[in-house]
């Protein structure tokens, strides 16, 4: 078994998922039609219901990349332009 782990992109993960949780097809029957085992169906199948509460979680967590230093730069600058606009 000398052979390579093979990769599969997050877009073919995606659909094959869908038609998962669509529940048309078994299982087995999405991994013939796909050429991959079902176990990794499963897999992608459960993570994309744990994904799919993210999406869904509320603004806390979109906003999660602002960092607070950031924010506190973001808001001298609106004194500062704010301060230049009272001036002019």
């Amino acid at each position: 078994m000398t052979g390579k782990r093979e990769r599969y992109s997050a877009g073919f993960k995606v659909r094959v998922a869908l038609e998962a949780l669509r529940g048309e097809l078994t299982l087995s029957q999405l991994a013939t039609r796909h050429g991959v085992h079902q176990t990794l169906i499963g897999d992608w199948k459960r993570q994309a219901m744990d994904g799919l509460a993210t999406v869904f979680s509320g603004k806390g967590e979109a906003k999660e990349g602002m960092r607070e230093e950031d924010v506190e730069k973001l808001h001298a600058k609106i004194g500062r332009l704010v301060v230049e606009r009272g001036f002019w």
